[in-house]
Parts: C-alpha cells; structure tokens; sequence
C-alpha cells in the first residue's frame, strides 16, 4: 500500500481500504433477497504476483457459477447475474488492492470491499451474505482514535489494528485556534449584550483573557486551553457513549494542555509527541498502535478472565445451540467466534428450532456468522479470533446479559 500524505486522508484511504462500518453491515444483511454470494479472496499488491490476483478471481467465479447451479437458477440469467463482478477484472483493478477483497452479489444488488485484512479464499451461496471474515473489522476490542492538535489544525482520526480507516467528519470542530476564539468572543460580546454589560464582563473573564488580532496575547497557555475547551465540547457527543482509546498527537507542549480540558474518560495518557503534519498516515498508524496495543492485549485477556466468571455464576456458555438463541435475542453481551470456521445449518428464530449440517446445504448460514451480527447490532462486543484462541478452545464463548 503506497504511502499517503495526511492531507489526503480522507478521501483516498476511505476509497482504497474501503472502510466498512456497522451501518453498512446492516445493509449487507438486511439488503439481499433471494440468492445471495459471497467470494472472499487474498490479493497480491506487489510485482508479478498481482498477476495472479486475475487467475484466482476466475477460479472463484467459476466456483460460484457451480454453487449457484445447485439452486436450478436458469442458465440464461447466470452471466447476467455475476456480470457485476465479472467486469471487476481489469488489469487496473488489480493494480489497487489491499490484503484481502470481498464481494456480495444479490439480484440487483452488488458491492466489493478491499479489506486490510488477510482473508482465506471462500465461496458461499445460500440466502444471505456470509459476512463473518469481515467481523475482525467491526470487533470492539480494536478500534481507537487519533485528535492531531494544532493551532492552525485539529483532526479527529479513526483506526484499527490493520490501518486508519477515515477522518471522522465533526460539526463544529475548530478549524484554528484564531477562528475559535474569535468565534467565541464575539458570542460572548452577544451574550453580554443579552445579559448586561457587568455580567457578560464577569463571564468574559471566567473564560479566559483574549485580545483579538489588534492586540497582544497576556497568556497563551490561558489561550490555548480555551481553544481546547472549545474542541472537546465540539467532539462530547461524538464520544458519548463510546469507550475507545483517544491517542493525542501534537507537539509536547500542547498535550498537557488539551489534557486538562479534556472530559473524554478513555483518553491514553502516552501521547504521539511531534509535528504530525508531514507523517503519512501509515507512519501516524505504527506510531499510535505501539500505543494502544497494549491496551487492547489487556482489555481481552480481562474478556477471557470476565467469561471464566460469567460461566462459574451461570451467566456465559460455550453451546453453540445456547449462543445462537442468545444472540437473536440480544442476550449476548460479549462473544468469541473463531476466524475461518463454519458451522453450517439454519435456525427459526420463532420456532427456536435449529438444524446443524457437517457441509452446507441450500438454504444454509453459517451459525456462527449470525450470532456475530447479531451480537452486533444488539450492542454486544465481538471478538474474532483465531480458533486456538477461543477460551477454553471451545467452538464458540459467549457471556450473557441475563
């Protein structure tokens, strides 16, 4: 992957690492009707190995015209019905990859993500979107942000364990130090108008000594805490809720000063300590994962540790059958799935009933593709991890609300 000068992070690392969200999957999942495919392959980036990215994307689609014949689709509408991916390769296509690609066909429906993320080829047709690969992406225990600081700049930046994913677009972020506090002198001259000259005087003072252009700054650090009291009230309702690691980045002197005017509770001590204005985006990456790896090590090991307890008071489970209804029902507070693994069958959620199969039959989903979505979009933290790393080595880890 090239590397990207910060200025142009938002639009070309959206657009080259296609960052998935959680509004998106749900579209994934509640778009489709009918016959759905899913083709997930590794692809090269470099030299003469990009060659193969073709061959490989043509061995897949062949496999998936197989899989779809199983369903007695008529043979004149199979050309048509791929004909969305099918015209994906070009030479040009391959040149622009990342670790892995993903691609979701339905009737009328298509949609191709390049993911940062090493994938194993797979192939699945049945009546839904097999998403579970893409689970790691959208897993709570990776995720964290960057707020670059600076007088003249302020970014807020979004990441996981693989790269940065986007800059996250905030209403009402200052633009520069000057431009906020102008602004907010004069909604205080406002409000002083409102109020009456002796109050708004009062509450003038309380909020700092600024002196415009036409005049010489009595104390900057009183200035530069007031410009960031202004940018953590722009971002308090982005943060609600959230429980992500904040990294600061800027040059020193400024982090102490952005720590104290903070009231985000998940903001990391350690800061990335510079000028980020020249760094790439990937060297602004390894700067912060250094920073919050640990964090998230931590984090998991005390999941692992909250399950041991959850399954000692009765409250956690590692029956597949058990999980599957759990999760349906938003019972699922927090869940281990294993990466690569399919356990093939279907379950009515009105019946309660489920069927399980060793190989996947028409009509199947994978199981443990759909209790990750589940737990998912029922507020649930999903942890996608390799199958060793399961607690306990069971198929499936799950702690229950109640």
């Amino acid at each position: 992957m090239q590397n990207l000068p910060l200025s142009l992070f938002n639009f070309t690392l959206i657009n080259n690492m296609s960052f998935l969200s959680i509004e998106e999957l749900k579209e994934l999942v509640e778009q489709p009707q009918g016959l759905c495919v899913s083709i997930y392959m590794p692809t090269a980036q470099l030299g003469s190995e990009i060659q193969q990215n073709s061959v490989r994307f043509k061995n897949l689609i062949r496999q998936a015209e197989a899989e779809i014949g199983k369903y007695e689709l008529p043979s004149t509408d199979l050309d048509q019905f791929l004909q969305p991916a099918i015209e994906l390769d070009e030479d040009d296509f391959w040149q622009h990859q990342d670790a892995g690609l993903a691609l979701f066909i339905s009737e009328g429906f298509f949609r191709f993500y390049r993911v940062p993320i090493d994938i194993i080829e797979l192939v699945v047709v049945n009546t839904r979107f097999h998403l579970k690969p893409l689970i790691p992406l959208l897993s709570g225990d990776n995720r964290f942000y960057i707020l670059t600081l600076g007088q003249r700049d302020v970014r807020l930046l979004e990441g996981n364990r693989y790269g940065m994913t986007r800059e996250v677009e905030i209403e009402g972020l200052p633009k520069s130090m000057d431009e906020a506090l102008q602004y907010d002198e004069e909604t205080s001259k406002d409000e002083q108008r409102r109020q009456g000259a002796g109050a708004g005087r009062s509450a003038l003072q309380a909020g700092g000594s600024y002196h415009g252009h036409g005049g010489g700054r009595e104390n900057v650090k009183e200035e530069l805490l007031r410009y960031f009291y202004l940018v953590d009230k722009s971002l308090h309702d982005f943060f609600r809720n959230r429980r992500s690691p904040l990294v600061l980045a800027g040059v020193n002197y400024l982090l102490p000063i952005y720590q104290e005017a903070n009231t985000y509770n998940f903001i990391v001590e350690e800061g990335i300590q510079h000028n980020t204005k020249e760094r790439t985006a990937q060297e602004l990456h390894a700067e912060a994962w250094a920073i919050v790896e640990p964090l998230f090590q931590a984090d998991q090991q005390k999941a692992i540790d909250y399950y041991h307890e959850s399954i000692a008071a009765g409250k956690g489970s590692n029956d597949l059958d058990e999980v599957i209804q759990g999760a349906f029902y938003g019972r699922v507070e927090q869940l281990f799935v294993p990466v690569g693994v399919q356990k093939w069958g279907h379950f009515d959620p009105d019946s309660m009933e489920i069927e399980r199969h060793n190989e996947a039959q028409p009509g199947d989903e994978d199981l443990l593709n759909a209790a990750a979505i589940q737990t998912i979009f029922h507020g649930g933290t999903v942890y996608a991890v390799e199958p060793g790393a399961v607690p306990d080595e069971a198929p499936v880890a799950a702690v229950f609300r109640y």
